[in-house]
């Protein structure tokens, strides 16, 4: 991934809610990318974002999420009950996106003794400024949606975040940012994941640089308030975590309603601390997310299909695991940014055609199953 970017080939465009209007319109053009701007009938303003391959739909004002990913005629996102991004103030009120910013004070899902949001303040945040950016670094022309928001509260935490999402001409791939700066002299609590949503597919087989063992693949027994478990999910969750390699093909969809999230432990690393998880598709495409461990400490696998949604989250980068600001601060999974320093996350996703397919494999195998 690039690291340096020329100045003098950056061209920045501050984006205003008046320039969103319910048609579409393209408002920037840049080796073979667009950038269109449109309103929901919601009222939430959305860019869209497109190469020769495909197109996001990102909102600019509200969390900087990417409700919408379509790549080579394939629909990344999950499956849904929202046509379109509502006004909320935490995600349940509008989960039919395919990725979020989860986090960043507290993250996951509140237990006992909890009092915050459901994956925290930042998925549903109104955000202080957007604007898109193009430019050229080491790997060539990028186009880029790029935001920032400042949280201030009396007596508590105060950061600055930058949210970024960028692609490029001919990829399927994109990259999602976000740098979290600690504005504080006093040090901060900080959890963060990735929360991206890929589509469920019968038959597809995810593939992961650990093994499909209990040690490996670890399946959460601990029930979130929002699951209401039966004897039959109980015994369930003892068979999966007794032998968890009956899901490495999802060809069983009733195992997943209620959902199973399970802890993908002792991912291998290339040299330069990124790994790789994919979901290959029947069709022989893939699902693909590569990130640095040394940033995300650990990954969380969710499944969940139900007559309302489906959903095959298979690998979410985080910096912790999403039991709740309590438990996870037991656990000693709750990080510190210390007084005037800056966190910086970068994950690169998407879709691989099934002539790319072959060779990510064969990365991820080269490093040991």
């Amino acid at each position: 991934m690039a690291t340096t970017t020329d100045p003098s080939t950056i061209t920045t465009l501050t984006l205003r809610r008046p320039f969103f209007g319910e048609k579409e319109r393209e408002i920037a053009r840049f080796a073979g990318m667009t950038a269109h701007l449109f309103r929901f009938d919601s009222g939430i303003e959305a860019v869209r974002l497109s190469n020769r391959r495909g197109h996001l739909v990102l909102l600019p004002f509200f969390g900087q999420m990417v409700w919408d990913a379509v790549f080579d005629g394939v629909d990344l996102s999950m499956r849904d009950m929202f046509s379109m991004p509502r006004p909320a103030d935490v995600i349940v009120g509008t989960y039919g996106c395919f990725a979020f910013h989860s986090g960043l004070l507290a993250n996951g899902c509140p237990g006992p003794g909890d009092t915050h949001p459901l994956h925290g303040e930042m998925p549903c945040a109104p955000m202080d400024g957007a604007g898109l950016e193009t430019g050229r670094d080491a790997e060539g022309p990028y186009l880029a949606l790029t935001g920032e928001r400042e949280y201030a509260m009396g007596f508590g935490a105060h950061y600055r975040a930058r949210p970024r999402v960028t692609i490029r001409p001919d990829s399927g791939l994109f990259d999602i940012a976000m740098s979290v700066e600690n504005l504080s002299g006093a040090p901060m609590d900080l959890m963060y994941m990735c929360h991206v949503n890929f589509a469920f597919a019968e038959g597809a087989r995810i593939i992961q640089p650990a093994g499909f063992t209990p040690a490996d693949t670890v399946v959460r027994t601990a029930i979130p308030g929002h699951v209401r478990p039966t004897d039959d999910y109980r015994a369930l969750i003892d068979a999966l975590a007794a032998d968890p390699a009956v899901m490495e093909v999802l060809d069983e969809p009733a195992r997943y309603d209620p959902e199973q999230v399970f802890y993908i432990r002792n991912l291998r690393t290339r040299p330069d601390g990124r790994t790789r998880v994919m979901m290959r598709r029947p069709e022989g495409d893939a699902f693909s997310i590569a990130f640095d461990r040394r940033a995300f400490p650990h990954t969380v696998r969710w499944v969940l299909v139900n007559s309302d949604q489906a959903v095959a989250a298979f690998a979410l980068p985080s910096t912790c695991e999403p039991e709740g600001y309590s438990a996870e601060k037991r656990k000693g999974h709750v990080r510190t940014l210390p007084g005037g320093e800056t966190a910086r996350f970068t994950v690169r996703l998407g879709h691989l055609a099934a002539a790319e397919t072959p060779a990510a494999e064969a990365e991820i195998d080269a490093r040991g199953r």
